[in-house]
Formats: C-alpha cells, sequence, structure tokens
C-alpha cells in the first residue's frame, strides 16, 4: 500500500452492507492511504453492520444513513457533509439492486416496475450523487462506480441488471464530459465475479466464479482487494488525466476469445 497517496483527501463511499462488501475493500484501501473517510449506509440495520466494521480503519468515519432511491435523503447526506467539510475529493458509488424476480426469470418477462427499479438504483443514482458532490469538489476529484461484463455482453442469469449496467456505463462517460472542465474525473471498475451480498441476488453465482477461474487468461478469480487497488489508483492523483474509462479489474477474462 503506497503510504500516504491519499493524504489530506476526502473520501465519500457509498455502498458497504457487510466485511465482503467491495465498497468495504475500497473503503479499507483509501483509509490505509491516508484519507479521511465518510460511509454512506442504505438503513439503520446495515448502519449496524457499519458501525461494528469501523475499528478496523485507521481513523474514525463520518456515517451517515442514506438512502439513495429518495432525493431528499441524497441532499441531506451530502449536506452532512458540507457541514463537517470543506471540500470532497473522492466519491465511490458501489450501489446495484434489481428485484429478485427481475434476476430470476428470463429478461423477456422483465416488467415495467422491475426494469425502472434497476435503473434508478443502479444508474440513475451515480447521476443524483454526481450532481450533489459537484458544489463539493472545488480543487476537483474523483468519482468512481462498479460495473460489470453483463453490460457489454449477454451473461445468463444477469437480465435486467446487465441493462442497467449498461446505462450506469454510459452514465459514466456523460458524467465525464459534464464535469471534466471542473477537474472531477469519472471512471468505472468492471469487476470480476465476486462472492459478496450484493451478487448472490444472481443466479448461479458459483457457476460464474468457477467458469470465470477456467476461462481468464490468468486462470483464477479475482478478490475485494484487487478491486480496491484499482480504485485507489483512479482515486488518486496517479490518474490524473484518465476520466470516462471502464477498467477491467478480472484477471484478463473479458478479452479472451474462448
Amino acid at each position: 500500500m503506497p503510504a500516504g497517496l491519499m493524504e489530506g483527501k476526502r473520501a465519500l463511499v457509498f455502498g458497504v452492507a457487510n466485511k465482503n462488501s467491495i465498497a468495504w475493500a475500497i473503503a479499507r484501501a483509501l483509509d490505509a492511504a491516508g484519507a479521511q473517510l465518510a460511509i454512506a449506509y442504505q438503513n439503520e440495520r446495515l448502519g449496524e453492520r457499519v458501525r461494528k466494521l469501523v475499528p478496523e480503519l485507521r481513523q474514525q468515519p463520518l456515517l451517515l444513513e442514506c438512502d439513495v432511491s429518495f432525493d431528499e435523503q441524497v441532499e441531506a447526506a451530502f449536506a452532512t457533509v458540507a457541514r463537517h467539510w470543506d471540500r470532497l475529493d473522492v466519491l465511490v458509488h458501489s450501489l446495484a439492486y434489481a428485484p429478485k424476480e427481475a434476476l430470476e426469470n428470463p429478461f423477456i418477462e422483465t416488467t415495467r416496475d422491475d426494469f425502472r427499479i434497476a435503473l434508478d438504483v443502479s444508474a440513475y443514482s451515480l447521476v443524483a450523487l454526481a450532481r450533489a458532490a459537484r458544489p463539493l469538489m472545488t480543487a476537483g476529484g474523483a468519482i468512481l462506480t462498479m460495473t460489470y461484463y453483463g453490460a457489454q455482453k449477454a451473461v445468463p442469469n444477469y437480465n435486467v441488471m446487465g441493462v442497467a449496467k449498461a446505462a450506469l456505463e454510459a452514465c459514466v462517460r456523460y458524467l465525464a464530459a459534464d464535469l471534466g472542465p471542473q477537474g472531477i474525473r469519472v471512471n468505472a471498475i468492471s469487476a470480476g465475479p465476486i462472492n459478496t451480498l450484493a451478487a448472490r441476488g444472481v443466479r448461479n453465482l458459483t457457476d460464474f466464479i468457477k467458469t470465470h477461474a477456467e476461462r481468464s487468461a490468468m486462470k483464477r478469480n479475482i478478490t475485494q482487494e484487487d478491486v480496491a487497488y484499482a480504485a485507489l489508483f483512479l482515486a488518486s492523483d496517479l490518474a490524473a488525466s484518465i476520466t470516462g474509462e471502464v477498467l477491467f479489474v478480472d484477471a484478463g477474462y473479458n478479452m479472451m476469445g474462448v
């Protein structure tokens, strides 16, 4: 871990659900590199889990409850951040959701409501958070989100989440274009499958993970830490001229022909 890489930086992380969350691995990496943290959780139940993890961090983070489905909660969360910090340097969006039926049934059976919910939580929330973060990113900054290969190829059982991730990747590009003049970079990490709480909503997850290890260039799976180190790079000044990109962290799975 590069000591001091994020010293003096302030980072707000959305999406910590438990110790296996990619967002938690990113939070730990940012903390270890010297960043001051704020962590947003969806509800009090998840907040209890987050508070149990906090002692693992170098310093006490600012904790916020925020359900990104509600604009008023997003506004309130960033108002709290503004009261404690005079600026924000990094925003991490590690959020995705689709109703269970939308992941279990064939894609063609996706209902209007399930489609709307998946796109709202998984893609539009990045727009809402970026808009709220912009006034605080007075010295420029980095916005990161998490995507998956199912945004670009039809992956069995990924269904409406693949469509939502495709929308998310398009949002990255348009936000990068809008925010670039302010020195705010927007990028996505496309991670290989990891056994997280969110990923378990996809049917046959264990088959995904097994196939990934068999077919990836490096013949292995990835870990939360692999993603966290890539996120640390994109969040830091080392990536000062990188924006609008999707960085694959998948042991080379995406570039293999068979």
